[in-house]
């Protein structure tokens, strides 16, 4: 399957703006899930939302709650945040330029290339990237994605661009709480010669494949084995969630389903949420703690 662009707009320096596509730089990588089970009676284990003294409630009965400093909580209707999202500037600005080597390792985030629209693009495109690897800058510029706004910085990479978020200032902690114990001395010289003698005995070009992950190997193994041994503990789960009514549901079972729904379902569903919508004259704003 062709990968899908996160954010279609324009690139822009200075007079000069080129209309650029952004894709993910990297995916999940494999993933061993489990379901947990009740063990005597070899059942899926479910949670559902519950209030104490009420039971069970509706999701369209929950708002989010802010804590406040006096133990109250300020509630928010979910819908009163998606109005405050941002909408998804088409403009990539380069501010400012630095230095590549500038930017702390621990303020980068998450990567994405940055590749033309269009032939006609390609040109100008080149001609920011050469740029920018002559002069071993890198463009720092502002997105939107999902509603936020992340710092971020452009910088060439093989033959094109790489976008990558940054954490603002307010998101990386001081260092200097869990350094300050560490003794301002200089380490023993003959000892540092030796770390440095096993440095480059074991320097070599990096190459992540070269690299694995050893506990998802392990855990398939584990579960090869399991299969194989006939006498080891199984469960037959039912499939709960239409014989039970369960809300839970495969994720790609329902997507399926809401492809062979027709548009008019989905706009009666819009419908019956607004018609539920709570108001705050009702004394019932909305809101979750800022943590959830």
């Amino acid at each position: 399957m062709a990968p899908r662009a996160v954010w279609t707009g324009q690139l822009r320096l200075s007079l000069v703006t080129i209309p650029v596509e952004i894709y993910a730089a990297t995916k999940s990588g494999p993933r061993v899930s489990f379901r947990q089970i009740h063990e005597p009676s070899g059942k899926r284990v479910h949670y559902e939302k519950t209030v104490k003294g009420v039971g069970p409630v509706e999701a369209d009965d929950i708002v989010k709650g802010y804590e406040t400093e006096d133990g109250e909580y300020v509630l928010i209707d979910p819908d009163e945040l998606k109005d405050l999202q941002i909408e998804t500037s088409r403009t990539l600005e380069l501010l400012q330029f630095v230095g590549q080597d500038e930017i702390p390792p621990l303020y980068y985030d998450r990567p994405y290339y940055v590749v033309p629209q269009d032939d006609l693009a390609e040109d100008a495109y080149r001609v920011i990237r050469d740029a920018l690897r002559s002069e071993k800058k890198a463009g720092l510029c502002q997105i939107t994605l999902r509603g936020k706004e992340h710092l971020a910085a452009i910088r060439p990479c093989g033959d094109g661009l790489l976008l990558e978020t940054l954490r603002y200032g307010a998101e990386v902690r001081d260092a200097d709480p869990m350094f300050s114990e560490i003794a301002d001395e200089e380490a023993d010289e003959e000892m540092l010669d030796l770390a440095r003698e096993l440095i480059g005995k074991k320097t070599k070009p990096f190459d992540a494949d070269a690299f694995h992950d050893s506990y998802h190997q392990a855990v398939l193994k584990l579960i090869e084995a399991r299969r194989k041994d006939d006498t080891a503990d199984r469960a037959q789960v039912e499939d709960e969630s239409e014989a039970e009514g369960d809300n839970v549901v495969d994720l790609m079972g329902a997507l399926k389903k809401s492809l062979k729904q027709d548009g008019g379902s989905k706009s009666s569903g819009k419908g019956k949420k607004a018609s539920g919508k709570k108001t705050s004259g009702g004394g019932k704003s909305s809101a979750k703690k800022k943590a959830s």
